[in-house]
């Protein structure tokens, strides 16, 4: 073999290089697409004696092909040079045992149940997994050799703050992404690189932040640190200092009394819910003029807790959580870019018309579970709100529909009130609402005026369940898809009432008085419609008959159903699903013949009866092809 003068290549190469070369050899496609500048190439010596005129040529064509640095290839079958598909593949890269590193930049050794830190770790690694493991402490001698990593996930191990060692990151110039969550960490690294984006020590026991733990990290967008045990003596009013790029903060649950001062000017969502406040001091939140979320829930808020300036400069703000405090009020100064308005569960009574003039860009506006009386929410008092698109009030104390609501309102959501009554202009004005709850109220048929719902011609839902309807209300709108009337005192059913409801896809009757008897003759004749039927608790004694022909679905538990003739479902060809369970049937009570025409039928639900009872759905076919088909 011959070696070409003035390579590099004379003393041994690495054990990681192929053995003909001074580098790695790139490939594409399974051919050689790049070669190093200096090859070991395999030449046979020729024999003088064996030079032939023709030899000399081929000898010379030879020597200027080594010249210009191409190799010569004697054959495919010389068993002296390297096959393609064989020796050319690289040596297996170093892998710590049992983990991945499908790429030379990755090394995964997520769940293993690792005790101790891995080596054999490539000093090229850029992206290390640990997570899932039992580690309890960092190592410095093996991170720090780590200086190309990018992300590090140590996320759900045993790691305390005795186990990471001060200087741990320092020498982790390059690192973006840190995930220590779900560990035992009690303080916060004193020092992480500036390189930082993302910091993940949430779910740990962390009592204490360091200036210089997110502090000077330029590039820093988001910091996890929600469940934890944080008071603000732990938070130092430096602690973001120089990192003005901070988007995402989330101190959630944790043990704080008072919104921390200093906060990133950059926030964009900032989430304090779970948390001890009582008070967000004055200008706390005047230089976040970038923040669209503020989560507040779950705090000890009072009125005197915040005041006019509390959320007048959040000029980006687009929602604001307010739930599960004590709040007696609307707070004010909310800005004009707020969307959402979270309210519920506080102590609010009554509602100002005058709160609200500065929302008027308010979307959702939430009030549930509060202590709204009749008088609570004035008329006119949501007027100003004149992009509302959906209102929710259940739980509260109110005993009408409020008067002079937004006209654009799409959502009205008013269950568990104590709304006796709907007069014939109650709802005029919402022309365009879509959905209305007035479920577990206490309506009864007598006071509701025929023409309460008419003026409602967009209206596609109404849950009226939970009344004391005797029958159901006259005059509704047919753009209705949704009604639901279960839990009233309804026993009996005409024509007249469902009339019109030619959209009607989804009827709850359940958990009424409701008799076969007592449901009048072409009583679902014009829902062409429907697709879902619940008649179930109710008194029937055998199957109702005409039922609509797109049915699909439908419910008969726990009536008094003891047969079921050949002839049930004849108008209903498209039912996929049946419910008798809890009736009266016996282990014949159904007809063999009972679901001949019910090809789509695959689910028949009879238990609870007092015997078996015997189901043949009929067999599925197999899909014929149509005549001249392939």
């Amino acid at each position: 073999m011959t070696l070409l003068e003035g390579s590099s290549c004379a003393r041994k190469p690495p054990p990681l290089l192929h053995p003909y070369s001074c580098g790695r050899l790139k490939y594409q496609t399974g051919r050689i697409s790049a070669f190093p500048q200096t090859f070991l190439v395999p030449v046979a010596r020729p024999k003088l004696a064996e030079v032939t005129q023709t030899g000399v040529v081929g000898l010379l064509l030879l020597l200027l092909l080594l010249w210009l640095g191409l190799p010569a290839v004697p054959s495919m079958e010389d068993p002296v040079f390297p096959h393609l598909g064989e020796s050319l593949q690289p040596w297996p890269r170093a892998c710590p045992p049992r983990c991945s590193c499908l790429r030379e930049e990755t090394v995964d050794c997520d769940g293993l149940d690792l005790r101790v830190f891995p080596d054999n770790i490539t000093r090229a690694a850029q992206h290390l997994s640990l997570q899932n493991n039992q580690l309890q402490e960092l190592p410095y001698n093996e991170l720090s050799r780590l200086s190309a990593l990018r992300t590090l996930n140590l996320h759900n191990n045993l790691i305390s703050s005795e186990g990471l060692p001060d200087e741990a990151f320092e020498s982790l110039t390059q690192l973006q992404h840190i995930y220590v969550a779900n560990n035992k960490l009690s303080v916060a690294p004193q020092f992480l690189p500036r390189s930082l984006r993302v910091a993940d020590l949430a779910a740990n026991q962390v009592t204490e932040i360091f200036p210089l733990t997110f502090g000077e990290k330029p590039v820093l967008r988001s910091v996890y640190l929600h469940n934890n045990e944080l008071s603000n003596s732990g938070l130092p009013p430096n602690a973001f200092r120089g990192s003005d790029a901070v988007t995402t903060l989330s101190l959630s649950s944790n043990r704080l009394s008072y919104l921390p001062p200093s906060l990133p000017p950059s926030l964009e969502r900032l989430h304090l819910q779970n948390n001890l406040i009582s008070k967000v001091p004055r200008g706390a939140l005047s230089r976040q003029t970038q923040l669209r979320e503020l989560y507040l829930q779950h705090n000890r808020l009072t009125d005197s807790g915040l005041d006019g300036t509390t959320f007048s400069k959040l000029s980006s703000l687009e929602y604001l959580d307010l739930s599960h405090n004590q709040l007696a009020e609307v707070p004010a100064g909310l800005p004009r870019t707020l969307a959402i308005l979270h309210l519920g569960r506080n102590r609010i009574q009554r509602v100002e018309g005058a709160r609200l003039q500065g929302a008027q860009g308010l979307r959702y506006l939430l009030l549930q579970h509060n202590q709204l009386g009749g008088t609570g929410l004035s008329p006119g008092a949501l007027r100003p709100l004149r992009r509302l698109h959906t209102l929710h009030l259940y739980g509260n104390r109110l005993d009408r529909v409020p008067l002079a609501l937004p006209r654009r309102l799409r959502a009205l959501v008013l269950p568990h009130n104590q709304v006796t009554l709907l007069g014939a202009h109650d709802l005029a004005a919402m022309r365009g609402l879509t959905d209305l709850n007035l479920a577990y109220n206490r309506l009864v048929s007598s006071r509701v005026h025929r023409r309460a719902f008419r003026p409602l011609r967009a209206l596609r839902s109404l849950d009226l369940a939970g009344n004391q309807l005797t029958r159901l209300p006259s005059g509704l709108p047919s753009s209705i898809h949704i009604l639901r009337l279960q839990r009233n005192q309804l026993r009996a059913l005409e024509p007249e009432q469902l009339a019109g409801l030619v959209q009607l896809q989804e009827l709850s009757l359940a958990h009424n008085q409701l008799q076969v008897g007592n449901i009048g003759p072409g009583t679902w004749h014009e829902l062409q419609a429907l697709k879902v039927l619940d008649l179930s608790h109710n008194q029937l004694s055998f199957m109702p008959p005409d039922l609509p022909e797109a049915l699909e679905e439908l419910h008969l538990q726990a009536n008094r159903i003891s047969h079921v003739g050949p002839e049930a479902f004849t108008s209903t060809p498209h039912l996929r699903a049946l419910f008798l369970r809890a009736n009266r049937l016996h282990m014949t009570s159904i007809a063999p013949e009972a679901f001949l025409g019910l090809p789509q039928l695959r689910v028949v639900d009879t238990a609870g009866n007092p015997e078996q009872v015997l189901v043949r759905l009929q067999p599925t076919t197999p899909h014929q092809p149509r005549a001249g088909g392939p």
